[in-house]
């Protein structure tokens, strides 16, 4: 059985200590299953990185961004990676979230209504015998 990781542990608490002004309050609507019942968890790793919030049920990453980040080619790189993992990541930026809580919130909806089913049923129909 693994243990935990105490330096994943230890950064995943300083990354939620710093939390932005933006990150702060999507995730006062995340917490508690507060999204339609979907569970979500905040900086959390996936592989070498940190997401900033991760619904894991539906494979869907939600990474708030500022200025800095459009059209960085790092990004890029960690979207790749997540995708490899079979996750969707899904970018909103700072300023929607202050000034567009509501709108963000129906797109995130939409987003977790897209995602495939965890689990999908055989092609022909029938399930596997128990």
């Amino acid at each position: 059985m693994r243990g935990p990781n105490n330096n994943s542990t230890l950064r995943a608490r300083s990354l939620r200590r710093q939390s932005t002004r933006a990150e702060w309050l999507l995730w006062l609507q995340l917490r508690d299953r507060r999204l339609k019942g979907f569970k979500f968890a905040r900086q959390q790793s996936i592989g070498p990185y940190y997401v900033d919030f991760v619904c894991r049920e539906q494979r869907l990453i939600i990474e708030v961004d500022g200025g800095q980040h459009s059209d960085n080619g790092g990004d890029r790189r960690r979207d790749e990676h997540f995708a490899r993992l079979g996750y969707r990541v899904v970018r909103v930026w700072n300023n929607d979230v202050l000034a567009n809580m509501d709108g963000v919130l129906e797109m995130l909806q939409s987003e977790l209504q897209a995602a495939p089913h965890p689990v999908p049923l055989p092609a022909c129909g029938e399930r596997e015998p128990s």
